[in-house]
């Protein structure tokens, strides 16, 4: 247990082999239950996972320590529990496996580490304690405030992160909350109760998908600094599939958000002001184009060019009364980094000894 609390850590795996038997191992000790989810590895993964189960929990049983909880499945005091889909589901769906077990099995939060091995396990209590310690109801990783922590992140991968940033904060509402894409995450397990994992998609858009489902429940999202740095792993990503998939994900969450909670359950203005923005600035650039072609072919297009500025204007003010509204709704539900902690943090990340590094899911 851990400040009296009972945590559970589910170690997601794809093609990790190599890796996934030493992130089981590496989970720190105060953590009670481990849920190794194996996503259909064609590879060895799902034997690597059972054979370091079964030592991890030999050495458990043997070691005279503190028994732990009865799991859902069997009544026994595993340590590690291996789960593994019949077929591929997606990334989403082997996380939202091991939340559904680590609920049934009572563990009060429930953390993410991915099996790649980049993910810190000697920062595991930071990224637990928002939620431990009541602040929030899901914390979240952030490598992208401080200079010092995204040292390590590649332009491509830092401009990639910016852009999902920013369509997630549109999405989800949380204005604050930044690089939503990072997996190293911690949940209450009243909130997996609260939320409709169905609705939440199966793929990698899962992380972004989330946070917009969290906002919808009310519930409070904390950003936790951590430092980036990759090892020589390949992602198994194809980017421009991954971030089409993502940006209609995101498109529509935006969609269903303003709806759910300005016009189903209470109204804000903000709904409309988006709607005003949205139109003012599709018609007026549409004008702008149309009227340059005509000015080049010689024909009158000054007016029509003047009111399209004119339309583009209203758009941005109405976006950013929009953005505005939409933030203040939603200020009370988020706590993010503040710029000294991030810098302090991640400074003492890269100097700590023994490091590991840390990544998402990308």
């Amino acid at each position: 247990m851990y400040k009296s609390k009972r945590i559970g850590v589910v170690v997601t795996a794809y093609d990790e082999a190599a890796f996934v038997g030493r992130v089981i191992e590496t989970v720190p000790a105060f953590v009670d239950r481990i849920y190794a989810v194996d996503d259909a590895s064609p590879d060895e993964s799902w034997d690597v996972i059972q054979r370091v189960a079964e030592r991890v929990n030999a050495e458990a049983a043997s070691g005279g320590s503190e028994p732990a909880l009865a799991v859902a499945d069997g009544g026994d005091d595993r340590r590690v529990v291996p789960i593994r889909h019949d077929e591929n589901r997606g990334y989403g769906a082997a996380v939202k496996t091991g939340y559904r077990r680590a609920a049934e099995d009572g563990m009060d939060v429930v953390a993410v580490m991915n099996g790649d091995g980049q993910m810190d396990p000697e920062i595991l209590d930071r990224i637990v304690d928002p939620v431990v310690e009541g602040e929030a109801d899901y914390a979240k990783g952030n490598r992208l405030l401080s200079p010092d922590d995204r040292a390590e992140m590649s332009t491509f991968r830092f401009v990639g992160n910016a852009m999902l940033t920013g369509l997630s904060k549109f999405a989800s509402g949380y204005w604050s909350i930044g690089d939503p894409q990072n997996g190293y995450t911690a949940i209450s397990r009243e909130t997996i109760e609260r939320l409709d994992l169905e609705a939440i998609t199966d793929q990698y858009g899962f992380l972004n998908h989330l946070l917009t489902h969290l906002n919808v429940a009310g519930c409070r999202v904390a950003d936790v600094p951590m430092t980036a740095v990759y090892g020589d792993e390949e992602s198994s990503i194809k980017y421009v599939p991954f971030v089409r998939f993502v940006s209609l994900l995101l498109l529509e969450s935006f969609c269903w958000r303003l709806k759910t909670r300005y016009l189903v359950r209470s109204f804000n203005p903000a709904v409309l002001y988006y709607g005003v923005g949205a139109a003012g600035l599709a018609g007026g650039l549409s004008g702008l184009v149309g009227a340059a072609v005509r000015a080049a072919r010689g024909r009158e297009g000054f007016t029509s060019g003047v009111a399209s500025f004119v339309a583009v204007l209203l758009g941005l003010v109405s976006l950013g009364t929009a953005i505005r509204l939409d933030a203040e709704a939603s200020e009370e539900l988020e706590r993010p980094c503040d710029e000294h902690e991030t810098g302090e943090r991640g400074r003492r990340d890269e100097t700590s000894e023994g490091h590991v590094p840390s990544q998402s899911i990308e």
